[in-house]
């Protein structure tokens, strides 16, 4: 994994999808995309806008992120965010459609690093999407969490482990064998 050749792609860390239980990751997520930039990598972020007409409102009567503040990017990532290489709105899980996938191919990406809100649904998507078009899928297991809690968080992790495989499934600290950190701060 070469961080200047490989993007950061930050899920879905949205006012909205932060709570109590998922809070945590934030700093967690600032430091990683703090640490891709400063090693020259590309970031990506994926912020997700739940339309009145989606399967959201009509199959599981869930209406939120329907609109700012919900869903703005959390105000720790915002400067990121306009920095980075591009933020991708989307109705759906997953954060990789069809142009997504050409753009990888087109900047000869063939991995994509992972972190972000929610663990078991829109990250795992990404992932196994990904995966599916043949772009290899790294999730940083302590960058991700899930509104819904550890134990749903947990839950996407496993399902991860058979979708992408368990070799996938990275910390931080195993990020900081590739990307250069300064003596004073860690990725961590």
């Amino acid at each position: 994994m070469d961080p200047r050749t490989t993007p950061l792609f930050v899920i879905d860390v949205q006012n909205g999808f932060v709570n109590d239980r998922s809070r945590h990751v934030v700093p967690v997520i600032a430091d990683l995309v703090s640490c891709w930039e400063r090693a020259g990598g590309p970031v990506l972020f994926s912020r997700y806008i739940n339309h009145p007409d989606s399967p959201f409102v009509r199959l599981l009567d869930w209406t939120a992120l329907q609109e700012a503040p919900e869903t703005d990017l959390v105000p720790e990532l915002t400067a990121a965010a306009a920095r980075a290489t591009a933020v991708i709105d989307k109705g759906t899980y997953g954060a990789f459609p069809r142009i997504v996938i050409d753009d990888f191919r087109d900047n000869g990406w063939e991995e994509v690093v992972l972190c972000g809100i929610a663990t078991d649904s829109c990250v795992l998507k990404t992932a196994a999407d990904a995966f599916e078009a043949d772009i290899t899928p790294w999730i940083v297991t302590d960058a991700c969490a899930s509104e819904a809690g550890p134990d749903v968080h947990q839950a996407g992790l496993t399902v991860a482990r058979r979708m992408i495989g368990a070799r996938q499934l990275i910390t931080t600290l195993d990020i900081q064998e590739f990307v250069p950190v300064p003596a004073e701060r860690t990725c961590a």
